[in-house]
């Protein structure tokens, strides 16, 4: 039988459009406030797209640095997984249209939706093909364009989300003691209805009627979504620690989902643990849900928050309700400066 082999990240990428929309923007568009904002959510900015760009735009040079960094030609790629659930069109799958454009000629594509958790599901995926020997490179997209399915009436949402991409590109470890060595994905399927864009599907096709409803918009029940993940990133930590026989004292940072300040800095407490273990951008980019590890990871590397044989963990949660954790101890990769 053939061995499992530990997969490592070999290159990190990411994008954000140029444009910024602030707080105080915000506060010209919809019934808020910069400090109602800051307090509730801990975000102060995020990027928006423009309105001629689509979900390929912004994750197409985001793939782009994760392979340049990675020193790995696009036709040695063996998947191209694009986390998202906001792609350009319902079909094809958004992944199709970057593997014919980054030129990974030999290379299965596909779309994966589990919102704010896909990243962290497809970076499970990749490693499991890595670890089997199924493949040997795979290319893991993050990318999410809320701006366009927000309602800028609803000033419980808007303010929460941003735009923006991240990048991997995965292989197998010359040195097994590097690597991803555990991952945990989970969902609870009750609590579906708690995030979701109404219309648009089967359940509800696209009418004159869901239009002029607003139901193409993203709808949160935000009581019980901040319920539900501020008990499921520390139980997520707890259980990996827990079967590895290691403490919060061996993790050298945490990449959480950068959803609310409030959920990372209950993790923190629930572990006693200073704030500067868990790494946060939200404040300058806000939610970009299945963009915000990864582009994290990108720049704890670029600010060397992460050092080689580092302990790291990513925990994402979400709509779904989706969960996941992936435990690794990083290589000797650093990006090039951008």
């Amino acid at each position: 039988m053939r061995s499992l082999r530990h997969s490592t990240i070999l290159g990190t990428g990411m994008f954000l459009p140029e444009k910024r929309l602030t707080n105080f923007d915000l506060e010209k568009m919809v019934d808020t406030t910069d400090e109602w904002i800051v307090t509730r959510s801990g975000i102060r900015e995020r990027r928006i797209v423009e309105p001629h760009q689509k979900l390929s735009d912004i994750a197409l040079p985001a793939a782009r640095m994760a392979l340049r960094n990675s020193g790995i030609a696009p036709e040695k790629i063996n998947a191209v997984i694009l986390a998202t659930f906001t792609p350009d069109r319902p079909i094809s799958a958004t992944a199709c249209i970057l593997q014919h454009k980054l030129g990974c000629v030999n290379a299965a594509a596909f779309d994966l939706e589990a919102a704010c958790s896909g990243f962290v599901y497809g970076t499970s995926v990749a490693h499991q093909f890595i670890a089997t020997g199924a493949m040997d490179y795979v290319l893991v997209i993050g990318a999410d364009i809320l701006s366009k399915v927000l309602d800028f009436t609803d000033r419980n949402t808007c303010v929460l989300f941003g735009d923006g991409a991240g990048a991997v590109v995965l292989g197998p470890s010359p040195d097994e003691k590097e690597g991803i060595f555990d991952t945990l994905l989970g969902a609870d399927g009750g609590g579906a209805d708690y995030i979701v864009i109404p219309a648009g599907g089967t359940e509800m096709p696209t009418t004159e009627e869901t239009v002029k409803n607003r139901q193409h918009y993203v709808k949160i029940n935000g009581k019980e979504v901040f319920k539900f993940s501020t008990r499921i990133v520390g139980d997520m930590i707890e259980q990996v620690l827990t079967r590895n026989q290691l403490t919060l004292d061996d993790v050298s940072l945490i990449i959480p989902h950068q959803a609310n300040i409030r959920i990372i800095e209950s993790a923190a407490k629930r572990f006693n643990c200073p704030m500067e273990k868990f790494f946060t951008n939200l404040d300058k980019y806000g939610n970009t849900v299945a963009g915000t590890i990864p582009i994290c990871l990108h720049e704890a590397l670029q600010q060397e928050r992460i050092k080689p044989g580092n302990l790291v963990l990513f925990a994402g949660f979400g709509g779904g309700l989706t969960y996941g954790l992936v435990a690794l101890r990083m290589g000797s990769y650093r990006p090039a400066a951008d």
